[in-house]
């Protein structure tokens, strides 16, 4: 079996985030920086990232040696490879492909191909179980049960998982908001949501701007925001009431959705039964009395 390997900058964003309570506080304003503006590091010098931490040049490369790079040049090559791909997608497409048949000794098979997706979404799924947060997963569901109306917001390749959710959702008796941004008004669709609302957020870097924006009216708005993510030290994290990790399996470059669908889906179903759990206790109040 092809087992997909995790993206280098999320190793090392993982890492930073597993010490970060141990990181002396310049570090930390330096570990927070870059988890904000990781899809930028890989052409921001040493004196922007250190103005941008409000920190010495010096504290940027201790940052670095702290996590085993001889210096700040040395990261930034980390997050060079892995995201330029992703920061020019339109370019970057035709470049994976063409990457792809450079790597392999000889011309793969479609069905070839289509087994290396299959695994690479096994690993993702895998990682996602033997990471899997009871307590998180518990409070996302506990914060939509209690939720007057529920608002998705997801953009680009995440859409496609918003608009499941926000249609496996119709079947509660929630109130349930699909922020498409149909007409660009996601300005106009996130404006009513209040303090006894939820937004599920979904993203993964780069970090879709209209998401973080509608967080950000949400987290303003006294709601509560359930984030679908990748870190607890991102930019959707922060606003974040409740925060489910996963990290996607990817071949030849490109990420998977799998993992990422499977979490949802068990959102909708946890929710599901929790909602019919109580529509039983009202409806047969009693019946288990002694």
């Amino acid at each position: 079996m092809v087992m997909s390997k995790r993206n280098p900058v999320d190793e090392l964003l993982q890492r930073i985030a597993d010490e970060y309570d141990e990181l002396p506080r310049q570090l930390q304003g330096v570990a927070t920086y870059i988890e904000q503006h990781r899809a930028n590091i890989m052409v921001q010098r040493i004196n922007e990232v250190a103005d941008g931490c409000g920190v010495h040049a010096s504290a940027v490369v201790r940052f670095a040696q702290r996590f085993g790079y001889s210096g700040y040049s040395e990261m930034q090559t980390v997050f060079r490879s892995a995201y330029t791909e992703a920061v020019t997608p339109a370019r970057s497409y035709q470049q994976r492909i063409r990457k792809v048949i450079a790597d392999e000794s000889a011309p793969m098979t479609t069905a070839q191909m289509a087994l290396r997706f299959i695994d690479a979404s096994r690993a993702g799924l895998d990682e996602l179980a033997g990471e899997f947060d009871s307590k998180a997963f518990d409070e996302a569901v506990d914060l939509l049960v209690k939720a007057e109306n529920i608002y998705v917001i997801a953009v680009r390749r995440t859409f496609g998982i918003a608009s499941y959710i926000a249609y496996a959702l119709q079947h509660t008796e929630k109130r349930v908001h699909l922020v498409s941004g149909l007409g660009g008004m996601f300005r106009e669709q996130i404006r009513s949501i209040g303090k006894n609302d939820v937004l599920i957020a979904i993203s993964f870097p780069p970090y879709g701007k209209e998401t973080l924006y509608c967080a950000r009216v949400a987290h303003q708005h006294k709601a509560k925001v359930l984030a679908v993510t990748d870190s607890a030290l991102g930019p959707l994290a922060r606003d974040a009431s409740a925060l489910l990790k996963v990290n996607e399996g990817s071949a030849f470059a490109f990420r998977a959705l799998t993992s990422t669908i499977c979490l949802c889906q068990a959102l909708f179903v946890a929710l599901a039964y929790k909602l019919e759990l109580k529509v039983e206790e009202t409806s047969h109040p009693g019946e288990y009395d002694d």
